[in-house]
């Protein structure tokens, strides 16, 4: 159903009787002119007013439209395969599955993005282990805690990743492109700005890379950042969801509890790593039980394997 644009000849008739008043403002007495500028005025004000809700009216016909188009297509794209593999379901499908089951970690609870974070950390350490054996033939670690295959760096990105862009999950790419862009290249700069105030240490420096701010992020890595934001709403977080549904309700929360302890456990006990393998780099000794025991049982030569590319600022001074 088309909605058709009538021209309104009662207003147009009222404009072309105050454009030959005006082009005869000369012959009005002044009692006259004056009610004439008051007459236009407040219709110049009316015509604000249907401006703005003309405006609002398109807005809502727009993202109207591009939500419609963008569920259709996701839909669409969901029944298809790439090589053997089928596509990611679509997030209208996956809402769906949440509402009808009452999930516990349905839409954006605290469940749902525990898992996120969790999932994110371990899943961008594994990434990260194959592209390094891609590109040099090796593997090198890329965790960022001491125990197991977890960075929060990557955690942290895809939460804020989901966060920003669950809103525009049933919305057209170029929503995620923009979100993705713009929160990944916050999230990396944050990263790297409190690592350095924190530990002073840095993990990634773009400062040889054309425009870049402060070393910290480059224009390149945020539009990768804008297209992971892309395959990230569409089709990894999808994916994760679909896999988040086959917890039951009755050990889900459980499971997040644990999970969570353990993260918070094991990012505690990495923060006094590194900061007393900072302190032996100054060559300061142990002050109590606690750093006697960062120095038992994590020595240099346990940290630099997992940190190997974690550099100190007193080492470049």
């Amino acid at each position: 159903m088309s909605i058709p644009i009538v021209r309104n000849e009662k207003l147009q008739a009222r404009l072309n009787a105050y454009y030959s008043a005006l082009a005869t403002v000369d012959t009005l007495s002044d009692k006259e002119q004056k009610k004439l500028y008051r007459d236009i005025s407040k219709s110049i004000e009316k015509l604000k007013v249907q401006e703005e809700d003309a405006k609002d009216w398109a807005k809502i016909l727009s993202d109207s439209r591009d939500e419609l188009e963008a569920r259709l297509k996701d839909t669409q794209n969901s029944e298809k395969t790439f090589f053997l593999f089928k596509r990611a379901p679509a997030n209208g499908t996956i809402d769906y599955q949440e509402k009808l089951q009452n999930h516990f970690a349905r839409g954006m609870n605290f469940y749902k993005l525990f898992l996120i974070l969790f999932i994110g950390s371990f899943a961008g350490v594994i990434i990260e282990l194959l592209w390094c054996f891609i590109r040099h033939g090796y593997f090198e670690s890329r965790s960022g805690l001491v125990y197991g295959p977890f960075n929060l760096v990557y955690g942290l990105g895809a939460l804020c990743l989901t966060l920003t862009l669950y809103k525009y999950r049933n919305r057209s790419a170029i929503y995620s492109f923009i979100g993705g862009f713009i929160t990944g290249s916050v999230v990396e700069y944050l990263c790297s700005y409190f690592q350095e105030m924190l530990f002073g240490s840095t993990s990634w420096d773009y400062s040889r890379i054309p425009f870049n701010l402060n070393g910290r992020i480059c224009l390149l890595y945020s539009i990768f950042w804008g297209f992971l934001g892309i395959l990230w709403i569409k089709s990894v977080y999808p994916r994760l969801a679909t896999y988040t549904l086959k917890i039951p309700n009755s050990i889900g929360k459980t499971i997040v509890w644990i999970l969570l302890v353990f993260m918070l456990f094991n990012s505690i006990v990495s923060g006094l790593a590194v900061f007393r393998w900072s302190q032996r780099i100054e060559g300061k000794p142990a002050a109590n039980a606690i750093e006697r025991l960062m120095d038992e049982r994590f020595p240099d030569e346990r940290l630099e394997k997992i940190y190997p590319n974690l550099v100190f600022r007193q080492e470049t001074d």
